[in-house]
């Protein structure tokens, strides 16, 4: 099987803020039909965004409806991250935790109440 391009695709009742939201958080741009966004990061799509209006955030960590899947982002440094991230629209749900290693992750919300992590290595 040969898979020219694979999409993680969220449902969202406002189209337009949730594919704005990934294209600023990819640095890309976003191509509209009435129903379906795509983010496009250099010509190839990365994210898709599909209309669902009765959509239902799910509620995190343990609510209902509950999370089902999220996406992972490491980033080099977390300050800019944050900034960018909040700036785009995300809304903070959990700090970081000091564990005593190396690795840390902040638990984000997307426009649509999709939750993300910005996770990052933390400098000796």
């Amino acid at each position: 099987m040969k898979i020219n391009h694979q999409l993680v695709v969220f449902d969202a009742a406002d189209l337009h803020a949730e594919s704005q939201f990934w294209a600023g958080v990819l640095e890309g741009t976003v191509d509209t039909d009435d129903d379906w966004h795509t983010v496009l990061v250099e010509g190839a799509p990365k994210i898709g965004v599909q209309l669902a209006p009765d959509h239902v955030p799910p509620q995190w960590p343990d609510g209902s409806p509950p999370q089902q899947i999220h996406l992972d982002l490491l980033v080099e440094e977390i300050g800019p991250a944050h900034q960018k991230v909040t700036e785009l629209g995300a809304r903070l749900l959990k700090e970081e935790e000091d564990d005593g290693g190396n690795d840390a992750f902040r638990v984000y919300t997307d426009p649509a109440g999709h939750p993300f992590c910005l996770c990052w290595t933390k400098k000796p």
